[in-house]
């Protein structure tokens, strides 16, 4: 029983820390073997835009010692910048705008998401970086935004 109860404990760890293929670096923030995690991510749905996500990754020891296994900090950075070519595609225009990017930090109902808002007045796409947690709500974000004024940037979504 105490094999088969390490065994789901372990699992649900693996699960609730795993890397993400969008990783593109990753450092030890203290001693207890927390670390930062970078990742570098692509809105689907319009080209030419990185967005850079940081995020903090618990360690071994900081779980043995606050007894909280399944879950990490919904602390999170976002910056995002052109990098091509900017081309828009069919993207949600309305006021809660839609999410791009989403990764649980927990083993049930934490997530950290990332969401794209056009703001229209300002010929700007907005991306916010938050954690969705039932109980707590959204507490921690972070925001970064990319002006289109003065480019061509071919959108017929935005046109409607």
């Amino acid at each position: 029983m105490t094999r088969r109860l390490a065994t789901i404990a372990l699992s649900a760890m693996v699960v609730a820390c795993g890397n993400s293929e969008n990783e593109i670096g990753e450092f030890k923030n203290d001693f207890v073997g927390n670390e930062i995690k970078i990742e570098a991510l692509s809105d689907p749905k319009v080209n030419g835009i990185t967005c850079h996500l940081t995020h903090f990754d618990r360690g071994f020891w900081d779980r043995v010692a606050k007894g909280n296994w399944f879950e990490d900090p919904s602390n999170a950075s976002i910056a995002c910048r052109q990098t091509g070519d900017i081309a828009i595609g069919d993207i949600d225009l309305d006021k809660s705008g839609e999410e791009v990017f989403t990764q649980r930090q927990s083993l049930i109902f934490k997530t950290l998401a990332v969401r794209r808002i056009y703001d229209r007045g300002n010929h700007t796409l907005v991306y916010v970086a938050y954690s969705r947690k039932p109980v707590e709500g959204s507490a921690k974000m972070a925001v970064s935004t990319i002006s289109l004024y003065g480019q061509n940037v071919p959108a017929p979504a935005l046109e409607k």
